[in-house]
């Protein structure tokens, strides 16, 4: 059989973008024989650290959350500035906000002390995040391994990209559609807010000016939230069940008790009002979407095969 030389060509192209796509996928099995002991290494210290403190696990949740909606789940979140540009940590969904980076040195420390060089901290932040869900209650789920370290951070991409708190609907679909996620990915994503504390700078206009809130609970908050002042005050999230991850969250914005703006638009009389219905009544399927949904936003444009690196210390490049 002959070949013609543009063939060949095509054929070159064809097993190299197979070769590709191959290299970048990730896989559940990445580490077992590389650092088998990974997963256990890092499940005993979050488990640990929540233990300590139950507010870490939303903690180490969001991290993994706002780490993947800049530029994709690459660790990025975790680097601290440098004279060549300026980190994510004190971008505005961030500053005075994020937390839990001490608690991922430990781990990346102790994996480190296991097997050096191998284990990325983008693995550590996205399976912290399901360890931290399950040590709170919620459902597991298989996390995809293999992703590396980027190598620089983007303080305006964590400005423009992240959803903030005082997002309508609208702008919220379009937030996690940028992202490849779907609105029902979205409403139950949010439900992330089963969990953690928000400061009263992100709810204070909800409870002193809008009118889709419950009347008493919006007073409640006012003694820990005042019109001026207590920027740094915290109220739970959900207000039921602010230590456990169920489906709690969904009852409140049934009810009109959302804590904040954005909470509140997936039931305001939208699209959504519907799914965060079904929600509000079957704790099981809010869990088991949850479990998946996570997972295709950990898948969000991981660095794979020779991209980036496997950073030594989670808050600087090698």
């Amino acid at each position: 059989m002959v070949y013609s030389s543009s063939s060949i060509v095509y054929s070159l192209l064809f097993f190299s973008l197979l070769f590709t796509v191959t290299r970048a996928q990730l896989s559940s099995n990445f580490y077992s024989s590389s650092c088998p002991k990974a997963l256990s290494t890092i499940q005993s210290a979050v488990k640990s650290a929540v233990d300590k403190e139950k507010r870490m696990g939303a903690s180490l949740l969001r991290l993994h959350f706002h780490d993947c909606f800049v530029n994709g789940c690459d660790a990025s979140i975790l680097l601290d500035d440098t004279s060549s540009f300026t980190g994510e940590k004190t971008a505005n969904a961030n500053a005075n906000s994020v937390r839990g980076f001490d608690v991922i040195d430990t781990i990346k420390s102790q994996v480190e002390a296991v097997c050096a060089g191998v284990v990325s901290c983008a693995d550590i932040l996205a399976v912290a995040a399901r360890d931290a869900v399950v040590a709170l209650g919620g459902q597991t789920w298989t996390v995809q391994l293999g992703r590396r370290d980027s190598t620089t951070a983007s303080l305006s991409t964590a400005n423009s990209d992240i959803p903030a708190p005082t997002f309508d609907l609208s702008a919220l679909i379009s937030s996690f559609s940028n992202k490849g996620l779907s609105t029902k990915e979205m409403v139950t994503l949010s439900g992330a807010h089963s969990i953690g504390q928000a400061r009263c700078t992100s709810f204070r206009t909800r409870i002193y000016n809008e009118t889709n809130i419950d009347s008493s609970f919006a007073t409640s908050l006012k003694s820990n939230c005042p019109s001026n002042g207590g920027d740094n005050n915290l109220s739970p999230l959900d207000t039921t069940s602010a230590t456990a991850f169920d489906n709690g969250y969904y009852k409140n914005l049934v009810a009109k008790k959302g804590l904040l703006h954005s909470d509140q638009q997936l039931h305001n009389g939208g699209s959504t009002d519907s799914q965060v219905s079904g929600y509000s009544s079957n704790s099981a399927t809010f869990l088991s979407d949850f479990a998946s949904a996570m997972v295709k936003m950990g898948n969000i444009s991981p660095l794979t095969g020779s991209s980036g690196q496997i950073r030594t210390n989670c808050r600087k490049t090698n």
